[in-house]
This record gives structure tokens, C-alpha cells and sequence, in this order.
């Protein structure tokens, strides 16, 4: 039996037709796709965190976030690394193209958890593309939610993307933007050292704080740890996690993390939930 999206009816299993109608090349290697879903005028509704398989035809398909604010905008946004077969083939593409989606899959960041607290999000390269429909939904709600810190960390100062978007973020009331990168150079006006080094520069009260990390597992371990020692409780810290997701849909076994699927029990998880593996080397 086809299993069908409980939030909008999908098939779960059948790739739909999406038309590419923006593209924004935002490093080199890194692209952004724009997509249109062509059964529907509106874009599917997802939650903050969660992702779509994004299927090449002929090609084959991988699974990227959904960079959108779910609830305003109409159109889906997926930022995009060249690293294998398919990215490289998608990366060819350009408007007026089209590709197949299937989703959104997984559970998403903690909104409603979050709502009425300080909010930290801590990112690393890539890392960050997963909490952008997390900063968007915030910053478009902004009294809902307390202050707002954004730490993102990148390995050379070339790599950060979304720098007009940081900008912006900026200059949002109560939002803070921290930016580091391991190696600089000349027009790096940013820290220059590790992304956990700009935890000093926080302000926040532990007790009514949630923390959201996303990015490589060595910085998230680091970034966990001075978290709690900052006396942030273990079950108000949240990962987004990856791993070799090809099904979607818990049937593959690729994507297991102990006791739990990646692609179904995630990509987000409370670190309670993870605690007895992370950070284990062959987890």
C-alpha cells in the first residue's frame, strides 16, 4: 500500500514534478534551486527542519532541507552542495528546468517548544542551510520568540554563504549575528578561530533557552558540551542530524543511528534522545 504525507496527502513513494524558476550560485560548489511545485500553485506544507528528496531523472535523487519559511512563502527553496552524481547533475540545471520531488520527510525543529524563549542557533558550513526556515520563521514572528542568536562557523572564510542574508538578520531587533571562520583572509572582517570561541561573546538565561545545532558532528560535540556547562538542561539542546538517507522512509536501514532512523525519527533529535551515541566514533 502507498503510504500518503499526513500533512498535505502526498505519495510518499512517487517523485512530483517541481519547475526550477530561480537559481542563486552562492559559493563555489554551493548552489541554491528554487523550485515550483506543477501540480499545485502553492508549496507543500512542511515544517522548519524538515527535507524533500530532490530526484534528477534519470539520475537519481538525494535528500536536501527545505530552506523556505514553510508558513509564507510559495515557493521551495534547496541549497545544494556538488559532491556526487546527482548534486553535479543538478547543479547543471537552470530555470525553466524541471525535477522531481517527493516529501517533506522527518520531524523538524521544536517551534512550538521554543516559542516565548531565547533561542541559540548554532551552525558549520552547510550546516547552515537547515536552520535558515528556523531564522526565517522567527524573524517573521519576532515577538513571538525572545532574543535571537545566530553562530555560524565556516572552515575558510570563502565558504560562508548567505551574506546578504546575515546582513539583514542583523539588523532585526533583539537578534544577534556571530560569524567565525577557521582560516581568514584580507576581507574577513569576523572572528578568525573556532565557531564555539564566539559561545563567550552570548548572553542568555539557560533556564529559558533553547539551543538548535546543525553541522559537522566534531563542532556540534564541542558546541554540546559548552552548552551544558553553561547550565543549558540536556533536553533544550536539539541536533539535526545526517546521515546516507535513500529511502526517506525508514526501509533501507541506511540511515540507522542506534535505536533510531535518521530519516523518520529525525533529521532533529533532543540530545537526550542521541546521548548514548553521539558523538561514538562509527555511529
Amino acid at each position: 500500500m502507498r503510504g500518503r504525507n499526513p500533512l498535505n496527502g502526498r505519495d510518499l513513494h512517487c517523485p512530483e514534478g517541481a519547475r526550477i524558476v530561480g537559481r542563486i550560485d552562492e559559493s563555489d560548489g554551493i548552489f541554491t534551486l528554487r523550485l515550483r511545485p506543477l501540480a499545485s500553485s502553492a508549496a507543500p506544507r512542511f515544517g522548519p527542519g524538515q527535507f524533500n528528496m530532490v530526484y534528477l531523472f534519470g539520475v537519481g535523487e538525494i535528500p536536501i532541507s527545505i530552506v523556505s519559511d514553510p508558513e509564507s512563502d510559495v515557493l521551495l527553496d534547496h541549497t545544494i552542495r556538488r559532491v556526487g552524481r546527482v548534486s553535479e547533475g543538478l547543479a547543471r540545471l537552470q530555470p525553466g528546468d524541471c525535477v522531481g520531488l517527493r516529501g517533506p520527510y522527518g520531524r523538524g525543529w521544536p517551534m512550538e517548544r521554543a516559542r516565548g524563549r531565547d533561542v541559540i542557533i548554532v551552525t558549520g558550513g552547510l550546516g547552515c542551510a537547515p536552520t535558515v526556515s528556523v531564522i526565517n520563521y522567527i524573524i517573521n514572528r519576532r515577538g513571538e520568540f525572545g532574543r535571537l542568536s545566530i553562530v555560524q562557523g565556516v572552515k575558510r572564510a570563502q565558504e560562508l554563504i548567505y551574506r546578504d542574508r546575515y546582513e539583514a538578520w542583523r539588523g532585526v531587533p533583539d537578534t544577534r549575528v556571530l560569524l567565525a571562520a577557521d582560516e581568514g583572509n584580507g576581507s574577513w572582517p569576523w572572528h578568525v578561530g573556532l565557531v564555539t570561541d564566539l559561545f563567550d561573546e552570548l548572553a542568555y538565561e539557560p533556564s529559558r533557552t533553547l539551543a538548535m545545532l546543525c553541522g559537522p558532528e566534531g563542532m556540534m560535540v564541542a558546541a554540546v558540551r559548552r552548552l551544558l556547562r553553561a547550565g543549558l538542561p540536556e533536553e533544550a539542546i536539539f541536533l539535526s542530524m545526517e546521515r546516507n538517507m535513500q529511502c526517506a522512509l525508514g526501509l533501507c536501514g541506511h540511515c540507522q543511528y542506534g535505536a533510531k532512523f535518521v530519516c523518520t525519527d529525525g533529521p532533529v533529535f533532543a540530545y537526550p534522545e542521541l546521548k548514548a551515541w553521539f558523538g561514538t566514533r562509527g555511529y
